[in-house]
């Protein structure tokens, strides 16, 4: 029943009963409306492994699936946070991508957002629980759905094929710097599938060092060539990888800021960032973002929303 990793704010609940919580969901739906108190109560202090024997217990005792009844008597944003508390994380990233992508238009911020920070296990659970619902890989729908370079990065990240050794090869290193330096700042137009080969393919240390020596030959750092060089979403994929080799926390720290500074609130970015972290960093990304912000994400998250959607995402940020 543990959390999924150890930075989060919503770990364990000791003394868990599963019954009793379904107890307290029903008591909350019973009659008319919904007391949203109590279901955040539950839903939100509970880990993944735990919601799912709620989930059971519930369907045991009740003949009814949870997350319909719950969609049924909840709606707008406190609805979309709970339903994705309620899946398993592989499956709720499924969900956002495909949501992402249907009808007219994309989220290309969801595809580059999930595709640039998970790990190859967690790809390959999701292209697994992905083409288990959708009878499609999601390489296709992927393809369908994008075009050009940018469709090429998100396709070569799903293959989940990045070397995740922690060996740094020095002259290799040099290499790579050297070539993605000639394929871009040192020539007329890019080559964007180098950037492709060395960001895509090569480990998390070994490309920290490749972005040390292009820093030497180029006198730039490797983000701000990637902004002179490439534009929209190609330009957005190749940074969100930089940002999360090198910092994990801080990119989700950046996009939180980002989809509440000013007018406006991008919900869909705030949600999703807010239930996928919850159990893994988000103890982390609340720290990053004080440190580059100088405001806490809590008062942030305060100040930019209301009613229960407010209180279930500040019980996820977890205090000041």
């Amino acid at each position: 029943m543990a959390a999924i990793g150890n930075r989060g704010t919503v770990t364990e609940a000791p003394g868990f009963d599963p019954d009793a919580d379904v107890q307290t969901l029903r008591g909350a739906m019973k009659g008319t409306g919904t007391d949203e108190a109590a279901v955040t109560q539950v839903i939100a202090h509970r880990t993944i492994a735990q919601r799912q024997r709620i989930k059971e217990a519930y369907k045991q005792s009740v003949g009814k699936d949870l997350a319909d009844d719950l969609s049924s008597e909840l709606s707008g944003n406190f609805r979309s946070v709970v339903l994705g508390l309620l899946m398993l994380a592989p499956v709720y990233d499924a969900y956002e991508l495909q949501t992402a992508m249907k009808g007219a238009g994309t989220e290309e911020a969801c595809l580059i957002d999930i595709l640039a920070s998970r790990s190859n296990d967690e790809i390959k659970t999701i292209n697994d629980f992905y083409k288990k619902q959708h009878d499609q890989s999601l390489e296709d729908a992927v393809c369908g759905d994008t075009s050009g370079m940018f469709q090429r990065v998100l396709v070569s990240l799903l293959t989940a094929g990045r070397d995740e050794s922690d060996k740094a090869d020095e002259a290799q290193a040099v290499i790579d710097a050297k070539e993605i330096y000639e394929a871009g700042e040192a020539r007329w137009g890019t080559d964007e599938v180098k950037f492709l080969t060395v960001l895509c393919v090569r480990n998390r240390n070994h490309l920290i060092r490749v972005f040390e020596e292009y820093q030497k030959i180029s006198g730039r750092d490797i983000e701000d060539s990637i902004k002179r060089e490439m534009s929209g979403c190609l330009e957005e994929v190749f940074l969100a990888i930089v940002k999360c080799l090198r910092n994990k926390p801080a990119f989700f720290a950046e996009r939180l800021y980002k989809s509440m500074k000013g007018l406006g609130t991008t919900d869909s970015v705030l949600i999703r960032i807010m239930v996928a972290r919850a159990e893994i960093d988000m103890l982390d990304i609340k720290a990053q973002f004080l440190k580059m912000y100088g405001k806490t994400l809590y008062s942030f998250i305060k100040g930019d929303t209301s009613g229960d959607y407010r209180k279930i995402l500040l019980d996820l940020c977890g205090g000041e």
